[in-house]
């Protein structure tokens, strides 16, 4: 059967929390934003030491608890360095890809809450200017960000507060098409954290509870690979939502949800990957099964530390990973109905 899901409900969740910025280990303004979620749907939020969000689902089964994961990072960079003329130099947190973010305004976030916006260039800037400007590879060595502020100097950028290490985020640039196109950056993964708490969303107007308990958890640092080392003892299962991906090699397409059976490092549970396909099928779901090459996610971390527990991992595929991405609200209506065919196990 297809699951009626609230679309717009959705794509307002998918908004504001990708107005909320959350470069990897930035959990400060993103984190309200899933409380206030989980307190319009009847539930409350605790979190682990590493400031991930968990939301728990009581099931009709305590037998054992799975756990479906979202990420909340996404990529961004971090303050390295202030040059004599002000100009401020970066690391990247995560895998940033600069020919995408070149142009784009970002934001400053300083330890005392302060935010200064700028723009992200390259040092050879200008055609107009520069031999190079065409050229030059567009990497930590080469990118610049440019105050919007009055800065000639190191010491003007420090007189407002910027230091070494700061956060620096990326607009996202948030647009959703009459035809139903979603195009902003961090699809990956705030779309996949707005599935899940749809999927909760259904749940609750459909008086229904999932089978077995089920923990929803949204983790901080899966861009850099360890968002999902930590799982409660008590998981058994853990389903990681996160984008899947378009190419040559995939049948995977933005109307889909895609199921990963492997990923860079590791094929994911045998058992638990097929009973996902045969959920897709029984939920009349547009799916693809793909195979994903530079890719990893927060179920690939947990067995990576040593968790006792199968791991999955699906969600709707998108173009341009980690630039301006797209994907379409079927993907999404599809990653939703895969959802709640697992928790319900149906």
């Amino acid at each position: 059967m297809k699951y009626p899901i609230d679309e717009k409900f959705m794509i307002d969740c998918f908004e504001a929390l990708v107005h909320a910025p959350s470069p990897v280990s930035y959990y400060v303004e993103v984190n309200p934003v899933v409380e206030r979620f989980a307190e319009m749907l009847g539930h409350s939020v605790t979190y682990d030491n590493k400031h991930t969000a968990y939301i728990t689902l009581e099931g009709e089964d305590g037998s054992k608890t799975v756990m479906l994961g979202a990420h909340l990072d996404t990529i961004g960079m971090m303050v390295r360095r202030i040059d004599e003329d002000g100009m401020i130099r970066v690391r990247q947190l995560g895998g940033m890809n600069f020919y995408s973010a070149e142009g784009e305004t970002v934001t400053v976030h300083t330890r005392d809450g302060k935010k200064y916006t700028g723009l992200l260039a390259c040092q050879s800037h200008s055609t107009h200017v520069f031999d190079d400007a065409r050229s030059l590879p567009r990497d930590e060595v080469n990118m610049i960000i440019s105050l919007d502020e009055k800065v000639r100097s190191r010491e003007d950028v420090k007189a407002l507060g910027i230091r070494h290490g700061d956060i620096i985020s990326v607009a996202p640039r948030f647009q959703y098409t009459p035809s139903g196109y979603l195009k902003s950056r961090f699809i990956d993964d705030k779309a996949g954290v707005a599935c899940i708490l749809s999927m909760v969303k259904y749940l609750k107007d459909h008086q229904l509870k999932p089978k077995y308990r089920t923990i929803l958890a949204f983790p901080h640092y899966e861009e850099i690979g360890h968002g999902g080392a930590y799982v409660p003892l008590e998981v058994s299962e853990f389903v990681a939502v996160d984008i899947g991906l378009i190419g040559p090699d995939y049948d995977g397409n933005e109307y889909a949800v895609s199921i990963c059976a492997k990923d860079n490092s590791t094929p994911y549970d045998y058992e638990l990957t097929t009973r996902l396909i045969h959920q897709a099928q029984k939920a009349e779901c547009d799916y693809a099964v793909d195979i994903f090459y530079r890719y990893g996610t927060d179920a690939n971390a947990s067995w990576k530390a040593g968790n006792d527990l199968k791991a999955a991992a699906l969600g709707m595929a998108c173009y341009c990973s980690h630039g301006m991405e797209r994907t379409h609200v079927q993907g999404l209506n599809n990653t939703v109905n895969l959802l709640l065919g697992y928790v319900l196990d149906i």
